[in-house]
């Protein structure tokens, strides 16, 4: 299954990917954008479909600013625990708002018949570092530790524009940025 998924995107520009799931939110996604303009950085943002129906200012700010917005389906559901049909449609219906040949399955969690039949239409996007910022049981130090420690060009870090990540994101984000930029590293949207 592998084969269809994307973990990094090698390069040779010292080009690394910064993502984030879950938003678009009111307050944490602005405040992102906001961090990423200090640093000169781009990412993508991998949109629930609900929450881009409540926040379609959000979603124009973050194209508005040389962003991109990627599918994360209609309503956060991980492919395990649903039906094939339901989770195309969970897709489908996110991508009539998102419109993007990226997509994320939620928890990481696509079985190889789903990754099959989504192949075709998307790029799917997995990750090489997972910052744990969702994960309340995490500290500050380990989050920034986990979006650090092996990152290299190519490296797909993922992040959460949500509230659940905000305690851990908040401290964070602006230190990994800064190491990025340190380390000199590019960091952008990824390509479609």
């Amino acid at each position: 299954m592998t084969k269809h998924l994307y973990f990094d995107i090698s390069n040779d520009h010292g080009e690394i990917y910064l993502t984030f799931d879950d938003g678009p939110h009111p307050e944490i996604t602005p405040w992102v954008l906001d961090q990423l303009k200090i640093f000169d950085a781009k990412a993508t943002f991998f949109l629930v479909g609900e929450n881009a129906l409540k926040y379609p200012s959000i979603v124009e700010k973050i194209l508005n600013e040389g962003h991109a917005v990627a599918n994360h389906t209609m309503h956060h559901k991980g492919g395990w625990k649903v039906k094939n049909t339901v989770y195309y449609n969970q897709v489908d219906d996110c991508d009539k708002l998102i419109n993007s040949r990226l997509f994320r399955p939620p928890y990481g969690q696509i079985t190889n018949a789903q990754a099959v039949h989504l192949k075709d239409r998307y790029k799917i996007v997995m990750w090489s570092d997972l910052s744990a910022d969702f994960d309340d049981k995490v500290s500050v130090q380990d989050c920034i530790k986990y979006a650090t420690r092996k990152v290299k060009a190519g490296s797909i870090i993922v992040f959460h524009d949500s509230e659940t990540a905000w305690p851990r994101l908040e401290k964070a984000l602006p230190r990994c940025l800064e190491y990025y930029q340190v380390q000199g590293f590019k960091m952008c949207s990824i390509p479609t």
